[in-house]
């Protein structure tokens, strides 16, 4: 049995007296990648920012690598990648810029060449000197994924990572997170992709754990006929 990575226990959410996660627990083995499924306001992006130790919980407990993350937030930032809706990039800054800025703050060995690794596996490298104003969303998306890798982090969180991907950048995805480097909390929309990629899945529904399987113990008919009325 591997190490387990993430641990989430009765984790929940108030937002102005609405409860947005009502006890959320689950396990995350180290390598595994877990797809969060969920219909609209299910909690996904509450929990993953929760996770990201972006936004605090309103009850319960968060163990990273067995540290107890809700105590000590700034030194288990780095253990994280995170992938949100927002790019979380300079626009006006090159794709090479933004990365070597984020190398930087993070202390990482070698920045020029963790960068031009990092632009070879996202096939930018021809792209390197552009502004990410001129790129397209796909690029950005791609670009954005990068930032959060540039640290190597053992935990990465994606906030549906592949929009405004087309199949082959879909495909560049594919590969970076079948490596196996890292623990991966994934949201993803389309079923068949996030049974594909992922080995477990969680199934959100009104803020509690509706589902939490094994991804290969499934196919996407048979998601759709336990799980597809709670996803709306």
């Amino acid at each position: 049995m591997n190490k387990v990575m993430l641990s989430v226990r009765n984790i929940q959410k108030d937002f102005e007296g609405r409860k947005v996660l009502k006890g959320v627990s689950f396990d995350l083995e180290e390598g595994s990648i877990l797809s969060v499924f969920g219909s609209n306001g299910a909690g996904k992006t509450t929990l993953l920012r929760i996770i990201a130790l972006l936004d605090r919980p309103s009850a319960g407990s968060l163990f990273v690598n067995g540290i107890e993350a809700t105590t000590q937030t700034y030194e288990l930032r780095s253990l994280c990648g995170f992938v949100a809706h927002s790019p979380m990039l300079y626009l006006d800054l090159s794709a090479e810029e933004n990365l070597l800025f984020v190398a930087q703050l993070y202390g990482v060995t070698n920045p020029k060449e963790r960068v031009s690794e990092l632009l070879e596996l996202i096939e930018l490298t021809h792209r390197r000197n552009d502004r990410l104003r001129d790129f397209s969303r796909g690029m950005i998306q791609r670009v954005s994924l990068a930032r959060a890798l540039v640290h190597n982090p053992p935990l990465l969180l994606l906030d549906e990572p592949y929009s405004g991907l087309d199949p082959h950048a879909s495909k560049l995805v594919d590969n970076l997170l079948d490596q196996g480097k890292h623990t991966t909390i994934m949201v993803c929309h389309n079923i068949s992709q996030g049974l594909s990629i992922g080995t477990h899945f969680l199934v959100l529904h009104k803020g509690i754990v509706a589902g939490d399987e094994k991804s290969t113990d499934f196919y996407t008919e048979l998601f759709q006929e336990h799980y597809g009325q709670l996803l709306g």
